[in-house]
């Protein structure tokens, strides 16, 4: 049977051992001129100015803040408070912030769907020995300008042992409607390396991320 996922990027489903499962986000700036459209479920990076952007493909010179949950701005046309999944690239009135909300406790752990399948990865017991290995992203920027959610995906042709993969695999989601091992859609656990927030959040070359872009 055909698996039911989609691609629907980093979505929160708990926390790292025993520590309360909240799903809690903070709220952060983006930029209004910022013309990157960041989709619910994006991962995304801090940058110098003090705002968050999108992260750069398979970018591992900057630690990952955390998962784009949502956003709040002024409508420039309407003068409305518009809350929406995703940030569009436009439309805010300059006058107001444009308030985000970001996944961003380095113990959250996420669900995304695989997206390709490769024949060392097309069997549960192949996918379940690359638990506490390392994957990218794919398609990690892109979304649904109609839903708003990400259609970002994990990568199985880039798991491997390397650190500074953007993907620590942590298990497989037991989901009787996605088990079919042999296309797209397997629900897999991950949490975020390289995080900004943490103090092992170490960036290529080693060095501990301590200030962005």
């Amino acid at each position: 049977m055909a698996n039911t996922n989609g691609a629907f990027g980093l979505r929160p489903i708990g926390k790292m051992g025993q520590n309360t499962n909240s799903t809690g986000a903070t709220e952060y700036r983006i930029a209004y001129d910022n013309t990157n459209a960041i989709y619910q479920g994006t991962p995304v990076i801090p940058l110098a100015a003090g705002v968050i952007d999108i992260i750069a493909a398979n970018d591992t010179t900057v630690g990952i803040l955390g998962v784009f949950a949502g956003c709040e701005y002024v409508s420039s046309t309407t003068g409305k408070t518009v809350w929406s999944n995703y940030w569009p690239g436009s439309g805010a009135d300059s006058n107001h912030p444009v308030k985000a909300y970001v996944y961003d406790d380095p113990a959250q752990l996420f669900v995304i769907a695989t997206g390709n399948v490769t024949t060392s990865w097309d069997t549960e017991a192949e996918l379940r020995a690359a638990i506490f290995s390392n994957a990218n992203f794919g398609g990690a920027t892109a979304g649904s300008s109609t839903t708003g959610i990400s259609t970002g995906y994990l990568d199985t042709n880039t798991i491997a042992t390397t650190n500074t993969l953007n993907l620590r695999i942590m298990g497989i989601q037991e989901d009787p409607e996605n088990s079919d091992y042999t296309v797209a859609g397997i629900p897999v656990i991950v949490r975020l390396n390289n995080h900004f927030n943490s103090p092992n959040g170490a960036i290529a070359g080693g060095t501990v991320s301590t200030t962005g872009v």
